[in-house]
C-alpha cells in the first residue's frame, strides 16, 4: 500500500522541494501552508500535489487538518517537520513575542503534529518521523536565540522520540541543513552571502533537493535501523562531535 507523507512548510523552498521529491519516490504527498493562498494554489497546480492550509502552531487545527489529509488519503506514515520562521534580534532587544512566536512554529508545531499520529503509527506497527533542524540550532547563532533554541530543541525531542518509538516500527531523526540555496537565503545582501559562503569548504550553498533526497532515504525502508540520528547537510561548515 502506497505510504502518505505529511509536510510541513511543503509549498515553498525546502519544504517544496521535500514535497516534489516525496512524490517522485510514489508516496501519496500532502503539503500544509500556513498563509499564502496563492503561492499554495500555484504549487498545487504546477505539482498536483494537495495542498492544505492550517496553522501547526495551534494543536486543535493542526488536528482537523490531519483529519482531512487522512480522509482524502489514507493514514498518515510519514511526517516531516519542515515548517518554520524567524525572527531575528539582538537577546537585548528581544520581545517575548519574537521568542514564542518562533518557538510555537518551529518547535511546538513539531510536538502538534506528530502527536496526532503517534498513536495511529504505533498501532500500524510503522513510522518515519524527520525534524528539520539547523545548523545553527546545532552550534548557535548571534541573533537566533530563539530559533537557535527551537531547533536545538528538535534534536532533543527526536533523541528522545526515537526511544520510544523503535519497538514499535517509528524511526525519529533530524535533519540538519547548512545554508540552502533558497529565495530566502538569496535576499541576504551580496556582501555577507559572499561571506557566508567563504565559510562553507564545499564552496557552495546546499541545493534544496540535496536535503529532500536526505528525507528520502530517512523514510525508506532501506533506513529502518537509523533512528536518534542527527544528519548533517552542510558542505562541512560545522562537524558535529
Amino acid at each position: 500500500m502506497t505510504k502518505t507523507v505529511l509536510v510541513t512548510g511543503g509549498t515553498r523552498g525546502i519544504g517544496r522541494a521535500i514535497s516534489e521529491t516525496m512524490k517522485t519516490k510514489g508516496y501519496k504527498v500532502a503539503a500544509n501552508y500556513g498563509g499564502n493562498d496563492e503561492a499554495a494554489k500555484a504549487f498545487e497546480q504546477e505539482t498536483g500535489i494537495r495542498t492544505y492550509k492550517f496553522d501547526v502552531a495551534d494543536y486543535d487545527a493542526v488536528g482537523k487538518g490531519i483529519a482531512a489529509i487522512e480522509a482524502d488519503l489514507g493514514p498518515v506514515d510519514i511526517i516531516i517537520n519542515n515548517a518554520g520562521v524567524t525572527r531575528d534580534a539582538p537577546f537585548h532587544k528581544m520581545t517575548l513575542e519574537q521568542w514564542q512566536e518562533v518557538i510555537n512554529i518551529d518547535l511546538t508545531s513539531a510536538f502538534n503534529v506528530t502527536r496526532h499520529v503517534w498513536e495511529g503509527m504505533r498501532d500500524r506497527n510503522f513510522g518515519r518521523v524527520i525534524n528539520i533542524s539547523s545548523i545553527n540550532g546545532q552550534k548557535g547563532q548571534f541573533g537566533q536565540a530563539n530559533y537557535s533554541a527551537a531547533k536545538a530543541g528538535l534534536i532533543g525531542m527526536s533523541k528522545a522520540l526515537a526511544q520510544e518509538g523503535a519497538k514499535k516500527g517509528i524511526t525519529v531523526n533530524t535533519v540538519c541543513p547548512g545554508y540552502i540555496d533558497t529565495e530566502m537565503v538569496r535576499a541576504v545582501p551580496e556582501k555577507v552571502l559572499e561571506g557566508i559562503i567563504a565559510t562553507i569548504p564545499v564552496g557552495r550553498l546546499g541545493k534544496a533537493e540535496e536535503i529532500a533526497s536526505m528525507c528520502a532515504y530517512l523514510s525508506s525502508d532501506e533506513a529502518a535501523f537509523i533512528t536518534g540520528a542527527t544528519m548533517t547537510v552542510n558542505g562541512a561548515q560545522y562537524i558535529a562531535g
